[in-house]
């Protein structure tokens, strides 16, 4: 049975979320998670900087294909304490269950670009 979405965006609204492209420097464990997680460095570029998220990503991910990954992440929601991580931004993926896939570029692109 296919879920029906959720009631539809007025444009405003999507304008309000801010996605970028980033390009992941440094991918930790992060063993105090509740559940099994990386602690990502995302390099946004110039504009941007760098900034740190936590991703529920180790079941088909490891720290070593992360490094260089370009992913889509939403920049502007408030921070969020992660045990004693602080998160800056939401890493962006297709969900199914435990199983996520990153949302990236075809292409490597420059760092900080608005995804719209």
């Amino acid at each position: 049975m296919e879920k029906m979405p959720k009631e539809p965006l007025k444009w405003e609204d999507f304008e309000k979320v801010e996605m970028r492209v980033g390009t992941i420097i440094e991918a930790n464990d992060f063993p105090e998670a509740r559940k099994s997680a990386f602690q990502l460095t995302i390099d946004f570029g110039n504009e941007m900087g760098i900034k740190k998220s936590s991703a529920q990503i180790t079941k088909r991910y490891t720290k070593e294909s992360l490094l260089g990954k370009q992913i889509i992440a939403v920049v502007n929601f408030p921070k969020k304490q992660i045990g004693n991580f602080k998160s800056e931004c939401l890493v962006l993926g297709s969900v199914n269950d435990e199983d996520i896939v990153l949302l990236t570029s075809d292409f490597k692109v420059e760092n900080g670009l608005r995804i719209g």
